[in-house]
């Protein structure tokens, strides 16, 4: 039996604001029970729904030095969904609404996080054969481990992973500073270290010093080796490409699967589609004020509303986009420009274009149940799970091909009758805007291919269940 303990800064479905909640609530539930024991820990937040603070039961607590003070570590434990999951507490770093805040008190929290999921270890008794960090906010994780925990015989050995979410966000701050929160010696801050352009940078530390890295799709991994896609890290992954490797997240088949779905007005499945789904868009035009038109082609978008989810495509066309034959659904919050352009439309043509500018789950299944198309032209893109979502539901994906979405999505060939939605290559508004049509073309004219390209997707298998094994060769290996 190996030990495993996965570290992160959140995990459904006590905090989430991303995919990584995803990854941490849902890949250590598929993990082989007999050859692993899988735990996780996280922040205690105080915005931690109150039922499962409830459930929390203290274990003990010390007191660690962190940036010239000595500050309190609280250890908590519950079990949910059969997996022992512990929590960090300190009100000082984790009383927050969010969080995540400034740039600044991030760096301090996830770096207290980080040497305190250490000290915790020996005193919850659970000594880890490998930890798996994810994202900067653990990038530290193998660096401490590699510093002031070698001491003793306790941490001897432990081997770690870390995985990138998003390449993107790395935790970089000036040196100085870095070096004063941290307490780490000169000797971590050279270039082949955690230093990055003159300043410290989190994630390249936890790149540098794991054992193995992994990403979230193999076609991201292969796209960070260069210098568009590799945010200034893209030497050092290639210097780590003999133990990088992509693995494409999954989808938890229990909350999303539209057959028991009991967020969405009708059921259906791979059979039932046909006469079921549309029940779904009809209801949904009513409680929003479209239309109500069972045939109308109905495009989705869930979205953080940001330059990297594509969303200055859809500005460039989206008059092109809102002609009459066409309805268009948008759920999400980001940037003021994309929430206002959304907002305008929505009042522009009422009609045919719904903008609900927050957040819901609730809302975000009935789009996936509603809508006949999935519109999500990323400009990169680790893994996404959006489109995973789509296919499940039987709402065809039209993507750009990048990262995880060149891997899960498979282009519709109309001469070979293969395929599981559309896809375009270049980061090109009317080459994007020119497969919507073409979507929009098999929709209305080619109704047969169109459901064909559904019963592909709805039976394409993006559980969690074979990504599991993928991780379980790794951790055999190490």
């Amino acid at each position: 039996m190996k030990n495993i303990l996965f570290v992160a800064s959140e995990c459904t479905p006590f905090v989430k604001t991303g995919g990584l909640a995803d990854v941490v609530g849902s890949l250590p539930k598929e993990l082989n029970k007999n050859d692993f024991d899988v735990r996780v820990m996280i922040p205690k937040y105080m915005m931690i729904p109150d039922r499962f603070k409830q459930e929390m039961k203290y274990i003990n607590s010390f007191y660690m030095p962190i940036h010239g003070k000595d500050q309190y570590v609280g250890i908590l434990t519950m079990e949910y969904d059969g997996i022992t999951i512990y929590f960090i507490d300190n009100e000082w770093y984790f009383s927050g609404a969010k969080p995540y805040g400034d740039v600044l008190g991030d760096l301090e929290k996830f770096a207290f996080f980080s040497k305190a999921a250490l000290s915790a270890l020996p005193v919850i008794g659970f000594r880890p054969d490998i930890i798996h960090c994810h994202d900067w906010q653990t990038g530290l994780v193998p660096v401490y481990l590699h510093d002031s925990f070698q001491g003793g015989e306790f941490f001897r050995g432990i081997k770690t992973v870390m995985t990138i979410h998003n390449l993107k966000f790395q935790g970089v701050y000036d040196k100085k500073t870095i070096q004063a929160i941290t307490g780490l010696s000169d000797y971590y801050f050279t270039p082949d270290k955690l230093e990055a352009y003159s300043d410290a940078n989190y994630l390249k530390g936890g790149i540098v010093y794991a054992d193995y890295v992994t990403t979230v799709s193999d076609s991201y991994a292969n796209e960070i080796k260069m210098p568009f896609y590799g945010e200034g890290l893209d030497g050092l992954m290639n210097a780590r490409s003999n133990c990088l490797s992509g693995i494409v997240n999954g989808i938890d088949y229990n909350e999303w699967n539209p057959e028991t779905d009991r967020l969405i007005f009708q059921n259906y499945n791979a059979r039932t589609f046909r006469k079921e789904k549309v029940k779904n868009k009809i209801e949904f035009q009513k409680q929003q004020g479209l239309d109500v038109n069972p045939d109308i082609f109905m495009i989705g978008i869930v979205s953080r509303l940001t330059d990297q989810k594509g969303l200055d495509l859809v500005e460039c066309v989206i008059e092109q986009i809102c002609q009459s034959d066409v309805q268009l659904v948008v759920l999400g919050t980001g940037d003021p420009k994309y929430e206002n352009l959304f907002r305008h439309y929505d009042w522009k043509y009422h009609n045919r274009v719904s903008s609900s500018i927050f957040f819901s789950n609730d809302r975000s299944h009935m789009i996936y149940a509603s809508c006949d198309a999935y519109l999500m032209p990323s400009l990169f893109e680790p893994c996404g799970l959006s489109q995973l979502i789509s296919l499940r539901y039987g709402t065809v994906p039209i993507v750009r091909e990048t990262g995880g979405l060149r891997d899960t999505v498979i282009p519709y060939n109309q001469y070979e009758g293969t395929g599981t939605g559309f896809s375009f290559a270049n980061y090109n508004a009317h080459e994007m805007l020119g497969t919507i049509n073409f979507a929009k073309d098999v929709y209305y004219n080619h109704k047969r291919e169109w459901n064909k390209l559904i019963d592909r997707g709805m039976a394409a298998d993006f559980s969690w269940a074979s990504s599991a094994r993928k991780y379980e060769d790794i951790y055999y290996r190490l």
